[in-house]
């Protein structure tokens, strides 16, 4: 295209450079037919922790399960659940994957201790103070719930919910010595088999996101499990349901689906447009949950005037999500401002589907 020849975009709210495309080959892992995989659109998540609600009281409500929260929505910046998660290590050292991180086992504090209330006083003994702990806690889940960074008025915090990232390559199954856990083979989903878990909490060590959990009544690992019984069809006409975290997230911020179905929404925005970023790669574990970055409002002047400063940093979404940060916001950027020009957008109207069948693309490689 010469120099005088006009945008393509600015004729017809088209975008032939993104969609011409070829095909990309997705990296899956060896001995996998196909990839489950979730995006979560951060832009849309309120923090109001339904999913968090949803996950504990399908799956975790048993004993030794207390503390465990396979989904959980945290406060960036924030030390997060369990505290200070990304620095406990994990993962991988080399980009060949050659070589595991030795990581830590979080502390029963780091998780937060379950807090002892007044409930007795109040309820027996007639006392009129209010419901609160009997000694000043110190740290809990959600403890820096919106505190968030920067000073007023430019302050700003953001949520992030996470699950288990069924990995590509999950360095919890390579660290345990009794191969208890594994990824199936239909939908790459990780698993723990309990006939063969010992408790070691190897997995729980390697786990650079620390979303293997030990039971300490059944001396078992647990984990987040995808819902798997839901996309195999739990309902009595074999329904297929997406993972509660999913379906009950009020904003519906989630999309699932595969990352090799190259018609559905997943594959789009991770390998066609590149705006969905999976959390820490730096770790090398290939997540299967994926990310699409904040946005802000500027910064304001000490005059109230709006500033061309980003009000989050784009050096920490970096840290979270990789240097394709940048790229990711700049494209979305770009999408907005053709719809605003009056052109159309694929990347957006995937964003602000509303229809379950494109939002859940969990029948695409059914057989017959």
């Amino acid at each position: 295209m010469s120099t005088d020849d006009p945008d393509p975009a600015d004729v017809d709210g088209t975008s032939p450079a993104v969609d011409a495309d070829p095909p990309t080959q997705v990296d899956l892992a060896d001995d996998v037919d196909h990839q489950v995989a979730m995006v979560m659109d951060l832009n849309k998540c309120i923090g109001c922790q339904t999913c968090t609600v949803a996950c504990k009281t399908l799956w975790t409500e048993g004993g030794g399960r207390d503390y465990m929260y396979w989904n959980n929505v945290e406060t960036k910046p924030g030390e997060g659940y369990p505290r200070d998660w990304e620095s406990s290590g994990g993962g991988f050292e080399t980009g060949e994957r050659s070589q595991r991180r030795v990581g830590q086992l979080p502390s029963e504090e780091d998780y937060g201790v379950a807090w002892d209330f007044n409930h007795d006083e109040i309820f027996y003994d007639g006392s009129d103070e209010p419901l609160r702990p009997r000694d000043d806690p110190e740290w809990g889940p959600n403890w820096d719930e919106d505190e968030g960074a920067g000073e007023f008025p430019n302050s700003y915090y953001f949520y992030l919910p996470r699950i288990c990232n069924h990995c590509t390559h999950p360095s919890c199954v390579e660290a345990c010595p009794r191969s208890a856990l594994y990824k199936r083979s239909e939908d790459g989903i990780v698993l723990v088999d309990q006939e063969r878990c010992r408790g070691y909490r190897y997995c729980v060590e390697g786990c650079p996101y620390k979303k293997v959990y030990y039971n300490t009544v059944t001396k078992r690992s647990e984990k987040c499990i995808f819902c798997y019984p839901r996309i195999e069809g739990e309902g009595p006409d074999g329904e297929t349901f997406a993972p509660a975290c999913a379906e009950e997230c009020p904003p519906q911020l989630r999309l699932v689906g595969f990352l090799d179905d190259r018609d559905g929404p997943i594959y789009k925005l991770v390998e066609q447009y590149e705006v969905a970023l999976p959390l820490h790669p730096e770790f090398q574990t290939d997540p299967n949950v994926y990310y699409i970055p904040p946005f802000a409002p500027p910064q304001h002047s000490e005059d109230g005037e709006s500033i061309d400063v980003d009000r989050i940093p784009r050096e920490y979404l970096e840290e979270l999500f990789g240097e394709g940060v940048g790229d990711a916001l700049d494209t979305i950027e770009r999408e907005r401002d053709k719809v605003e020009r009056g052109g159309t957008s694929e990347l957006l109207e995937i964003l602000q589907d509303k229809n379950p069948a494109q939002q859940y693309r969990l029948e695409v490689f059914d057989e017959g």
